[in-house]
């Protein structure tokens, strides 16, 4: 079957956060963008539901804020930690300099659909759904295009700038010949869902005693719980058995001892393999990684969709005019690295920090650790923990929207408009 073609000004490859809110401010600035999403739908078990009060201000910014918070969604305006028998609030966002002082927790596909909704209302965003890239089109060593199969067929769309935004498993990355570097991790992540009850904690909980980490994050009728676990120790857990797994659950969180019959069964549970790496370069010309195909994040701070939002801000403001004006070079996706490297940087050198000072530590003891001493002195001088919210909240250099050059020209319901080729 032969391809159909399509030129646009702008290609995105990945309809997740950074994706979608890319497509979105392009749109917005008068770019024509076409984003592909492999999926037919938004609605898939993502682990990463917090929106921080970074991107809550860029929503607000949008003025979008409004419209976003009357979907379902819950706040969080502290971060609480237990370490051993110490309590303390590790982050307090109440006191950030932004619209929100709490982290939001929404589904992502519900956050998705908004996006793309308001997205939709401009006459230059295009979202094509069922739309898998499968390699990318270069002609004299400049990346000109991409290649998708849909369920009409193959299609081959020709663009100024192709974006990677597909995930830490990038295609388009891996087909530029793009190198990575690993930082590695000590540990990964099991996600599982327990009940919540009347009484228990409004505020995400991390919990930390000898030789386990369990992470509780506060959704309306459940807790989404995150076990952290060493490396590779996977089958060795499960060969302990469901009984033993349960029951680590309920001595480190005791008020949940009565629900964790409710994990009936190891497919209730999901592994989330944690990985740390970056792009030394994050494009060719023609072509520019943004969010977790230029470098993925631990799950530490729970911080990576808020960078991925701002490197799509970022990429935004800097290449909205080259590409409106055709006269886009690949110096401007240098300075879109150039803007973004350093904060990702440093926050991945924290996360590196806090897995190998803290997390390794705990998981490769026997015995109650003594808190560390930042966290002691968090506990004693609690206006403190604004610091922590700072970094979590708001982040390295955080990226501001620049003022609307276009108005929406589209459904005045802001129902997703699907492109049809």
């Amino acid at each position: 079957m032969a391809a159909t073609t399509v030129s646009v000004r702008c290609c995105v490859a990945g309809g997740g956060p950074a994706g979608i809110m890319l497509g979105l401010l392009l749109a917005r600035a008068g770019v024509e963008v076409l984003v592909l999403e492999k999926h037919a739908d938004f609605l898939r078990d993502f682990r990463g539901d917090t929106i921080h009060p970074s991107t809550l201000e860029v929503m607000h910014e949008l003025g979008l804020l409004d419209d976003l918070l009357r979907l379902p969604h819950q706040k969080a305006p502290r971060l609480n930690a237990q370490f051993g028998d110490l309590a303390l609030t590790l982050a307090d966002f109440t006191h950030l300099p932004t619209r929100c002082g709490f982290i939001a927790f929404m589904p992502q596909w519900d956050f998705l659909d908004f996006l793309a909704g308001r997205g939709a209302r401009y006459p230059t965003f295009k979202l094509k759904m069922r739309a898998e890239v499968t390699g990318l089109i270069e002609e004299a060593g400049r990346i000109v295009g991409l290649q998708a199969v849909t369920p009409d067929g193959p299609l081959e769309v020709r663009a100024s700038l192709v974006i990677a935004a597909d995930g830490r498993h990038s295609v388009l990355r891996a087909g530029a010949g793009l190198t990575v570097d690993e930082f590695g991790a000590p540990m990964d992540v099991l996600w599982f869902r327990l009940s919540r009850r009347p009484g228990d904690p409004d505020n995400p909980v991390g919990r930390f005693d000898a030789g386990r980490i369990f992470i509780m994050l506060p959704r309306d009728d459940y807790w989404q719980g995150g076990f952290v676990i060493p490396k590779g120790s996977l089958a060795q857990l499960q060969g302990r058995g469901l009984p033993a797994f349960r029951d680590s659950i309920a001595r480190i969180a005791p008020f949940v001892a009565g629900r964790v019959g409710e994990l009936s069964d190891w497919n209730m549970i999901k592994l989330l393999t944690v990985q740390i790496d970056r792009l030394p370069r994050w494009y060719r010309p023609g072509l520019l990684c943004i969010g977790d195909a230029a470098h993925a994040m631990s799950p530490v701070g729970g911080v990576g969709i808020n960078l991925a939002i701002q490197d799509a801000v970022a990429a935004a403001n800097l290449l909205a005019a080259p590409l409106r004006e055709d006269r886009l070079a690949t110096d401007d996706l240098d300075r879109v690295q150039r803007r973004r490297e350093w904060p990702t940087r440093l926050t991945q050198r924290m996360q590196i920090f806090m897995q190998n000072r803290v997390i390794s530590r705990v998981l490769g003891s026997a015995d109650r650790l003594a808190p560390p001493f930042f966290l002691r002195l968090i506990a004693r001088f609690p206006f403190l923990a604004r610091i922590p919210a700072r970094l979590i909240g708001i982040g390295v250099r955080p990226e501001h929207v620049q003022p609307e050059p276009l108005k929406p020209n589209g459904p005045a319901d802001g129902g997703c408009m699907r492109l049809l080729l």
